[in-house]
């Protein structure tokens, strides 16, 4: 049992009806006692009270909710002390809990003794942080899923069948002379084969959930003047970047997070892309590559009056292979016919078209996305935003997504490359032994079974202080 009481301001700093503040440890409902004359508190139960000073002067009046060990968030004995939102009064009301044999809390405390304390793990601990600081719906739902132990129980089940996988492996390996009839080379075989599978499908859902979280990385492309930052105002219903009917108006990337359906993007408008003598737009166009390093989505826009020339065809040669591109054919109310063209135009078009790879030395089928827009009139722009969920991979379907982060990916991506070892080599029990071992630990340091101080405290860290 951690013997410290602490204390912290748990609202936001600043005016309002209500702050509160609160306290855990072994001395906690002693402190609601002494804070208030009163003789008894009943769990989970809001008591109206005066709040008095050391000299039995009335500070403040409002509610105390006493949480009994080890039915509370830390698992430690908790009060809650909601009085009125002046920070004045809780700082008063602060120092008096500090009379009374507390410590000011220190970021992430009450987090961190409920994750000590066995109340959450390390991913729940997280997601307090991600929905805290949830900028969209879809976020804060994700994050409470996660919170809940969606994620902790994907990983969970995976890390049970490793369990049983290492259990039967190693007795095999200790006692090579009994007939344990689990390790029978096609059961081995076959049960590896579906936990391939099962982790394959967590490792997409943790990349959609490290996307959700951070905010996909949309980069828009293009010759100069075909209306890239038109189409980023468009986005961000605001005028966020000049638009000129100057050719290069854009020289350095511009960053604007947009919400579609309740989900966050990046969208950054970039330097046009074309041969220059001007150093600055030279710096310009070198950043709209860095940018597409790190992107999700390249929307690649062109006059629809032209379609895609050869000029875009030497932009694209420029894009990394393994990002996902959308052609937006910009200034579709420009066409000729009007209007009386538009109605007969379809808003999206997939076609199928063969590349060849130098490195592979193969042929494959590529499909490509072309959207019809005009991003000064509005027009085709649902039918983009819709495109846009479906090529990064959120759409209506998306209900089971959490929220995750890059730490997690990693260790998945990791555990995924010990699983498929551990297929590979399933009839060689020592190799077979050590690759699930490793995917074990991996996966264990995801919900903090087996982590490192240097990681809970980089993690705890960055909570505020009354969490």
């Amino acid at each position: 049992m951690n013997l410290d009481n602490i204390s912290a301001i748990a609202t936001a700093p600043g005016y309002s009806g209500v702050g509160i503040i609160r306290v855990s440890g072994h001395a906690a409902l002693k402190i609601a006692l002494a804070l208030t004359k009163k003789n008894v508190f009943i769990h989970k139960l809001a008591t109206y009270c005066d709040f008095y000073s050391n000299d039995g002067e009335i500070l403040d009046s409002g509610l105390i909710i006493y949480f009994k060990a080890p039915h509370s968030f830390t698992g430690e004995e908790v009060i809650e002390i909601h009085g009125h939102g002046s920070p004045v009064v809780l700082q008063m009301l602060i120092k008096r809990t500090l009379e009374l044999g507390c410590r000011l809390a220190t970021p992430g405390e009450f987090s961190q003794r409920a994750y000590l304390n066995g109340k959450i793990d390390l991913i729940q601990a997280e997601s307090i942080i991600d929905l805290i600081h949830a900028e969209s719906e879809a976020t804060a739902k994700s994050a409470i899923k996660s919170l809940k132990g969606r994620f902790s129980e994907q990983i969970e089940q995976i890390n049970q069948q490793l369990i049983n996988l290492r259990m039967f492996v190693e007795a095999t390996l200790d006692f090579p002379d009994e007939d344990i009839e689990f390790i029978a080379n096609a059961k081995i075989h076959d049960k590896l084969n579906a936990l391939v599978t099962e982790i394959n499908q967590l490792l997409a859902n943790t990349k959609q959930g490290v996307l959700l979280n951070n905010g996909a990385d949309i980069v828009i492309i293009g010759r100069p003047n075909v209306g890239k930052s038109s189409l980023l105002n468009t986005l961000a219903n605001e005028d966020i970047a000049i638009v000129t009917d100057i050719a290069g108006t854009t020289r350095d990337i511009i960053k604007e997070k947009i919400i579609i359906n309740g989900i966050a993007f990046n969208v950054i408008d970039t330097a046009g892309i074309r041969i220059t003598t001007d150093i600055v737009e030279q710096l310009g166009i070198k950043r709209t590559f860095t940018a597409l390093k790190n992107a999700a989505l390249c929307l690649v826009l062109v006059d629809a009056n032209t379609g895609v020339t050869a000029e875009d065809e030497s932009i694209l040669q420029q894009i990394p292979q393994n990002i996902p591109r959308l052609f937006v054919h910009n200034k579709i109310d420009l066409l000729i016919g009007g209007y009386d063209q538009l109605q007969k135009l379809d808003f999206v078009k997939e076609t199928f078209i063969q590349t060849y790879e130098v490195n592979a030395k193969i042929h494959r089928a590529v499909n490509q996305i072309h959207v019809y827009i005009s991003a000064k009139s509005k027009i085709g722009i649902d039918q983009l935003r819709s495109k846009i969920l479906s090529l990064v991979g959120f759409d209506n379907n998306n209900h089971d997504i959490f929220v995750a982060r890059t730490r997690h990916l990693n260790a998945i991506e990791l555990a995924v490359e010990h699983i498929q070892g551990a297929f590979n080599n399933w009839d060689n029990l020592e190799v077979l032994a050590e690759e699930l071992r490793y995917a074990h630990n991996k996966l264990s340091e995801i919900t903090g079974e087996f982590s490192s101080d240097d990681l809970l405290g980089e993690i705890f860290s960055k909570f505020c202080i009354g969490k």
